[in-house]
């Protein structure tokens, strides 16, 4: 009985001890869990963040814009004089040179007012001559009892007035005279029939209406296109490179793969007030005439460029109440909100011209509630995200783990 009870105890005993082992156990890892778990809150209570370093701007700038070819003359054709298109010479596509027929206007209105005028002046020569002659017989009478001086002088001014009836006459048979110039319509200078809006039968005033359309239409235009205008809207951040000598190349859907090259002519030195771009005008030789007014091309700029200017993405401004700000990250992976001060817009970068270093490093794309001091956990970069700037390499090793741990371990942030 003796032994029964000592064996009892001790298999109490080390159940007890057992026991008390497994509860030591537990509280051991359940108090390497509390501190394993108030690290990992420790870590993620920081903001992750995605850091680049500012890179040299591009030694050339290129800038692609939509232009519009226009020719280098291009006259629209109205009719002058009344009258039916008796006959038209010339169709669309037509070259033509300087002075070459068009098309003829019957005009029997202005041939009858034509003939007219002659008549008129025919009879203003006749009654001239009938003055002059007069007046030379009673300027001879002159001095004598036979007439007296008031009737030579009249029938002196009557011959004047007779003359200037002659005159008049004669400007008005010139006037039509000139009027039946227009009965045939002429090209006015060299190029190319770009329309033909007449037909054979169409009724037309000296205010350049057709009977098809009932307002003032033109007949023809003749467009000389052995030179070409190219107008394009250059926005104001690139205005500067607007200059004599300045080159650009022209590109068109249906010549794939070919490039016109365009000289700069002029800008209009004004900004529309509301796209804040300037019309500017190059030009493009066109000898075979392989471009027409009308097309629409792709104008493309290459200019030089300051490569010492440093250059962010758009995405790493922070634009806010105290103006144009980056996010800088210092080595105790603290934020930083450096003020900018920004240059030119290259498309999907800007220049940075006061305010930051090459070696700084800053926050890619920051979230809007990013603070100033706030500490943060830096991380490499989305593949394919930003790579001319990002440097994983050169994050990982500046802002490695450790070195994580140890700032924020000293931290004010539990």
């Amino acid at each position: 009985m003796s032994n029964f009870s000592k064996k009892t105890k001790a298999i109490f005993l080390m159940i007890g001890i057992c026991a008390c082992i497994y509860a030591i156990f537990g509280i051991v890892e359940r108090q390497h869990d509390v501190v394993k778990l108030t690290e990992q809150a420790r870590k993620d209570s920081f903001p992750i963040v995605q850091c680049i370093q500012p890179q040299r701007g591009p030694a050339i700038r290129s800038l692609t814009l939509p232009g519009d070819v226009s020719a280098w003359y291009q006259a629209p054709i109205y009719a002058q004089v009344s009258g039916y298109v008796q006959h038209w010479y010339k169709d669309y596509g037509a070259t033509v040179k300087a002075g070459e027929l068009l098309a003829t206007i019957d005009t029997p209105g202005l041939d009858a007012q034509y003939e007219a005028a002659k008549a008129n002046l025919k009879v203003a020569q006749t009654r001239y001559q009938l003055a002059a002659v007069t007046a030379k017989r009673w300027q001879a009478l002159s001095g004598t009892r036979a007439v007296s001086q008031q009737e030579v002088d009249v029938q002196v001014a009557n011959a004047k007035v007779q003359k200037a009836e002659v005159d008049a006459a004669g400007h008005e048979v010139a006037r039509y005279e000139a009027l039946q110039a227009f009965k045939k319509i002429k090209s006015p200078f060299s190029g190319v029939v770009t329309s033909r809006l007449t037909d054979v039968g169409d009724f037309v005033n000296n205010n350049g209406d057709l009977s098809r359309q009932g307002k003032a239409t033109e007949l023809f235009t003749v467009s000389d296109i052995h030179k070409l205008r190219i107008f394009v809207d250059v926005p104001q951040d690139y205005a500067s490179i607007l200059k004599k000598g300045l080159k650009a190349e022209l590109t068109t859907i249906q010549y794939p793969g070919k490039t016109f090259q365009a000289d700069f002519l002029t800008s209009a030195r004004a900004f529309n007030m509301a796209s804040r771009t300037v019309t500017t005008e190059l030009t493009v030789e066109n000898a075979s005439h392989i471009l027409w007014p009308g097309t629409f091309v792709q104008v493309h700029f290459i200019t030089p460029a300051d490569p010492d200017i440093l250059i962010i993405p758009e995405q790493a401004l922070i634009f806010r109440s105290e103006g144009m700000q980056v996010a800088v990250v210092g080595n105790d992976h603290r934020v930083r909100m450096q003020k900018v001060k920004l240059g030119n817009n290259l498309g999907k970068s800007i220049q940075v011209l006061a305010g930051i270093k090459k070696t700084d490093w800053i926050v890619n794309n920051p979230s809007a509630g990013l603070l100033n001091g706030q500490q943060v956990k830096i991380v490499d970069s989305t593949p394919g995200y930003n790579d001319n700037f990002q440097n994983s390499e050169s994050v990982t090793k500046k802002y490695d783990n450790d070195s994580f741990k140890k700032n924020a371990a000293e931290s004010n942030v539990e």
